[in-house]
């Protein structure tokens, strides 16, 4: 038996996060969503979301799926949108074949032996004899809902993922506060930094590096091979996942994965994805100069939503942002941009711009340019990114 977490049908209102991955590789909190939900089960998981993505997830391509997860196998499909509590988990645990979790959204998690190719989120009826109506279920359906929920799911990942072990020693040069709050992973490396764990926990994963003179304060989570650079500011409700960079300020920020913030300048309200590059010296707003609420393009409604009274910005993968930037409150910037210009900057900012005057970066250009960015951390584009990069290019105005 394994675990399949599905796209649900509203996967497109998470662009431009979702535009490049499906939403189980998500990272926030401490963990990604599939690494969330293999550790609380204790299963393998599999990925299923949009067509055109799919091949991203070799290990569930329709050929190797039907060996390793056979039509006659039972398992256990999940939401990727939901976020998981200690409830739920008994729930799901407790799911007898062919039954199914649902909520007024649709299907939660079901347990039944369904061939991959024939699944359909939206029809529950068609696979599970019975359904089981949930009255609260937490999901993500918009990419803002990711740093609101970020400090809990902190807290909460971080009980999961260090219950039972023990933490490295903290070394004597660090000003540590709230010891028994912090968590370092083995290979991870800190001097001369302090960590305030009273306001929240701090986790510090494998060969992650935090330099003398930085200052952070929980809760916290910065993942395999990530640095802190020289004398940075990070408060709580940031995470930093695998392979990223932070300097300067920072504050209730996420970054997925592969993505620098390495210099001076404020982030701050904000999610970024991946191979993502912000500029020395860049910075958001995240405060309207009259304090009122704020408004932040849904790519995936086609409108403007209020959000509330704090939001920086959302940035999909594949983008930088040139040095010196003044990113507007609220600022929404699409997948593959390259962005640069003068003043205050637009508050969205489409898929593959280049520049502010509606130039487009070129296809072939922007698969360059992250190639370039990818040799930096010894990796390159595989041919199944290219083609999904391609893809969104040739269909941008429908995703």
């Amino acid at each position: 038996m394994a675990l399949i977490l599905f796209d649900p049908a509203f996967r497109n209102l998470l662009a431009p996060l979702s535009t490049t991955k499906a939403l189980a590789q998500f990272h926030f909190g401490l963990l990604s969503i599939q690494e969330r939900w293999e550790l609380l089960l204790k299963l393998p998981a599999a990925v299923h979301t949009a067509p055109y993505l799919q091949a991203l997830y070799a290990d569930t391509n329709e050929t190797q799926f039907k060996t390793e997860f056979p039509a006659s196998a039972t398992n256990i499909w999940i939401d990727a949108s939901v976020i998981p509590d200690d409830a739920l988990i008994a729930q799901i645990q407790s799911l007898k074949n062919g039954d199914c979790l649902v909520d007024e959204l649709g299907l939660v998690a079901g347990k039944v032996a369904i061939p991959f190719s024939d699944f359909n989120s939206s029809d529950t009826a068609a696979f599970f004899m019975q359904a089981n109506k949930l009255e609260s279920v937490q999901r993500i359906r918009f990419p803002w809902e990711i740093m609101h929920i970020n400090d809990a799911m902190i807290r909460k990942d971080f009980e999961w993922v260090t219950a039972g072990r023990k933490s490295q020693p903290i070394p004597a040069s660090v000003n540590a506060i709230g010891d028994e709050h912090i968590f370092i992973e083995p290979g991870a490396r800190l001097q001369y930094c302090t960590l305030n764990a009273s306001t929240g926990p701090i986790y510090i994963g494998k060969k992650a590096e935090i330099m003398e003179g930085s200052s952070i304060r929980g809760p916290f989570s910065i993942g395999y091979n990530s640095v802190v650079k020289m004398n940075s500011r990070i408060y709580g409700g940031t995470t930093l996942g695998p392979y990223c960079m932070g300097g300067g300020e920072i504050k209730n920020a996420v970054m997925m994965g592969f993505t620098n913030k390495a210099h001076d300048g404020y982030l701050g309200d904000a999610v970024i994805g991946e191979w993502c590059n912000m500029g020395a010296g860049s910075s958001n707003s995240n405060l309207k100069n009259s304090a009122g609420p704020i408004k932040i393009y849904s790519m995936g409604l086609n409108e403007y939503i209020t959000v509330g009274q704090k939001c920086g910005v959302i940035m999909g993968d594949y983008s930088r942002v040139a040095i010196n930037s003044s990113l507007n409150t609220g600022s929404m910037i699409g997948v593959s941009c390259n962005v640069f210009g003068e003043g205050l900057l637009p508050i969205s900012i489409p898929h593959f711009s280049f520049g502010l005057k509606g130039k487009v970066y070129q296809i072939e250009t922007a698969i360059k340019d992250i190639n370039n960015w990818k040799g930096l951390k010894g990796l390159e584009m595989s041919t199944e990114e290219i083609n999904v990069l391609q893809y969104i290019y040739t269909n941008n105005k429908q995703l």
